[in-house]
């Protein structure tokens, strides 16, 4: 019997090998498909679900802490916008309620506080605080992820010429010394609990005679030309770690600020359309935004003059939550 030429064996060795190969890639996807599709970083695809629409106010901290949200998420294939806000809560859960956004930065205590018409239930505990808030949400739709331990909240300050000339270190010595200077603080100041109310029930100190209404963009500059004597702005303004502004930062002695830690607010929509894939990513974010990290943050926007998304971009990277 005629043996079978070299050729006539390689031919065959290379059809079995095709087989082999074909049957390998049936197993290989059989697996895939039981563990479902996945991404380039090994994360399970998001699935599909309303565009995020995220709401940030017009303050460098919060259009800051929207691009890091939005960009964290864009990296992770969802579809995100971001809609800009005016400045008060109120336009941000109006919006909330229109629709038009259904994520946001916000504030733990102040939020509670606005949603319960400053019932001054807010506390310094950031837990039972937002246990307070989470009812309030869900009321309107809304959810409480989990809170970061990044806290602004309301400071006050003068310049260091006023408190050397007054005497002034504590909000106890301006209640002392300073019932006739003049407060610049945004408006909702006169309803805040922890602005112009606060300042009565704490501290015996009424300014509301002596208040001027001013966006946050322009209390500093307010402040520097001597047009008010006290400005209120938030504690991790990047100015404050600038000693050239020549602030004074006046104590919260008698502990009227509550606990207003960042954390993401969501509508109860969106959080049931996405699951853990959405939650999983704020929550990281959540868990490593600190307080130190906001006040670096505002100080390049507002004293190197560097953009939000530029800034955010640069956080996620440092932290390994970006792309």
């Amino acid at each position: 019997m005629r043996r079978p030429s070299i050729r006539a064996l390689m031919a065959l060795l290379a059809v079995f090998a095709l087989l082999a190969a074909a049957c390998g890639d049936d197993d290989d996807n059989a697996q895939a498909g039981d563990s479902g599709q996945t991404t380039e970083d090994g994360g399970g695809a998001p699935p599909d679900g309303p565009t995020i629409s995220i709401g940030a106010q017009d303050f460098g901290e919060s259009a800051i802490l929207s691009e890091i949200y939005s960009q964290a998420l864009d990296a992770q294939g969802f579809d995100v916008d971001i809609q800009t806000l005016g400045g008060f809560r109120d336009l941000l859960f109006g919006a909330f309620d229109s629709g038009d956004v259904n994520l946001a930065p916000d504030y733990v205590a102040s939020g509670l506080e606005f949603l319960n018409d400053f019932a001054g239930e807010a506390t310094s505990d950031v837990d039972e605080t937002l246990d307070l808030l989470r009812p309030r949400l869900e009321d309107r739709g809304l959810v409480a992820l989990d809170p970061s331990d990044a806290v602004d909240t309301n400071s006050f300050v003068v310049t260091q010429e006023t408190a050397d000339e007054l005497g002034l270190s504590t909000l106890s010595d301006l209640a002392e010394k300073g019932a006739d200077l003049t407060l610049g603080a945004p408006q909702d100041c006169e309803t805040n609990g922890f602005c112009i109310p606060g300042l009565q029930r704490v501290y015996d100190l009424d300014l509301s005679a002596n208040f001027v209404p001013l966006d946050f963009g322009v209390i500093p500059a307010s402040l520097d030309a001597g047009e008010i004597d006290v400005a209120v702005i938030g504690s991790t303004d990047g100015r404050l770690a600038d000693p050239d502004t020549g602030w004074a930062l006046l104590e919260d002695d008698k502990n009227m600020l509550a606990a207003d830690n960042v954390y993401p607010v969501a509508s109860q929509e969106l959080v049931d359309a996405y699951g853990d894939d959405l939650t999983s990513v704020l929550d990281d974010i959540s868990s490593e935004l600190t307080t130190e990290d906001l006040t670096e943050l505002n100080r390049r926007f507002d004293i190197d003059k560097e953009d939000a998304d530029a800034i955010a971009e640069s956080w996620l990277s440092d932290h390994d939550l970006g792309g």
